[in-house]
C-alpha cells in the first residue's frame, strides 16, 4: 500500500505560551493597589486610616506598659500629650499622632505628670489607675479605654463629640 504524500506540508504544532512570573507578579500588584484605594474609599479616606492606625498604635503602646509592670513588678506609666500630638511608654519608647488627629484623654487627676499631660499607671499586678483616650477626624473617632480594676485595654469605634 501507498501512502499519499500531501502536497504542502503540515503546520509546526503551535507553541503554547505560559504567564510569565513578572506578568503574574503585576497582576498581584494591581490587585493590591486596588484594595488599598478601596479600603481607603470605604473607611473615610486617608485622614480615617491614619486615625485608626494611631489608635492602634496608641493601644499597642498601653498593653506593652501593663506588660512591662507585670514583667518587671513596678509600675509603668503610659503619658500622652494632646498638644504636642505624641505619647510616651516605658523603655523610651516614644512616638506622634498625626496633627490631623484630634486627641482628648480623660483619666485620673493623680496619675498626670503635669498640666496638660494624660497619663495611665498600670500597677505590678496588672491592675492601672483606667482612662480613656478618644482620637477623633471630622466625624470618625476611636476610643482606648484602660479599665481601672484590670488594666485591660480595648479600642472601639466611636462617633466623634462635634
Amino acid at each position: 500500500m501507498r501512502f499519499h504524500r500531501p502536497s504542502r506540508p503540515c503546520p509546526a504544532p503551535a507553541v503554547q505560551r505560559g504567564v510569565s512570573l513578572i506578568e503574574m507578579l503585576l497582576v498581584v500588584a494591581l490587585f493590591a493597589i486596588a484594595s488599598l484605594l478601596a479600603a481607603a474609599v470605604l473607611t473615610g479616606g486617608i485622614k480615617g486610616m491614619q486615625l485608626r492606625s494611631a489608635a492602634k498604635e496608641v493601644a499597642a503602646q498601653l498593653r506593652y506598659t501593663r506588660a512591662q509592670a507585670l514583667s518587671t513588678g513596678e509600675p509603668q506609666r503610659f503619658v500622652i500629650d494632646p498638644q504636642a500630638h505624641t505619647w510616651q511608654a516605658p523603655n523610651g519608647r516614644h512616638g506622634e499622632i498625626p496633627d490631623d488627629v484630634s486627641i482628648h484623654f480623660t483619666g485620673a487627676r493623680q496619675a498626670q505628670p503635669a498640666e496638660g499631660l494624660g497619663a495611665v499607671m498600670f500597677f505590678k499586678d496588672g491592675a492601672a489607675t483606667g482612662g480613656r483616650v478618644a482620637l477623633s477626624v471630622d466625624r470618625a473617632a476611636w476610643h482606648i479605654d484602660v479599665a481601672w480594676l484590670t488594666g485591660e485595654v480595648r479600642m472601639r469605634r466611636a462617633e466623634a463629640v462635634p
